[in-house]
């Protein structure tokens, strides 16, 4: 990868919706050259997908958690409590941590009720958990902006 493509990662980064054109442009490059460029760094699994990024309120998931999970450390239960995530859409991130906790979610939800519902009636019935707990996001400081793609 050199620094033309990375100069591309950083601006489809910044605008996913960039024509080729618009994007050849900004990159220095025309845009058949370009075009091949971004389709090589898709094959190649490098960028990986398209999103559009969602305001929370506009869709009523404003309030948002952040989980941490103790499940057992053992093969079978944490394959179990990791597929049963996959069917919980408020869980829009999970990550297996080393250490403790084990496991760290961040639920939206649209409020506090909402909330309270999902860790009753889910969370704490999944097969293998030993802990909740709950830290609610008072605000959020820095929103994710994509990865650093070096110079």
């Amino acid at each position: 990868m050199d620094r033309i493509d990375r100069n591309i990662l950083r601006e489809l980064q910044e605008d996913g919706r960039l024509t080729i054109q618009e994007l050849a442009h900004r990159v220095g490059l025309t845009p058949s050259p370009c075009m091949r460029r971004v389709r090589q760094l898709e094959q190649d699994g490098v960028i990986q997908g398209y999103r559009a990024v969602i305001n929370p309120e506009a869709v009523g998931r404003s309030f948002e958690v952040l989980v941490s999970i103790e499940v057992k450390r053992d093969r079978e239960a944490v394959e179990a409590f990791e597929a049963a995530l996959q069917d919980i859409p408020d869980v829009v991130e999970a990550y297996r941590l080393f250490g403790s906790p084990g496991c760290l979610l961040r639920i939206a939800v649209a409020d506090l009720t909402a909330y309270e519902r999902l860790w009753i009636e889910r969370l704490t019935t999944l097969s293998g958990i030993t802990e909740v707990n709950s830290q609610i996001i008072m605000k959020r400081v820095k929103e994710p902006r994509g990865l650093p793609v070096g110079p």
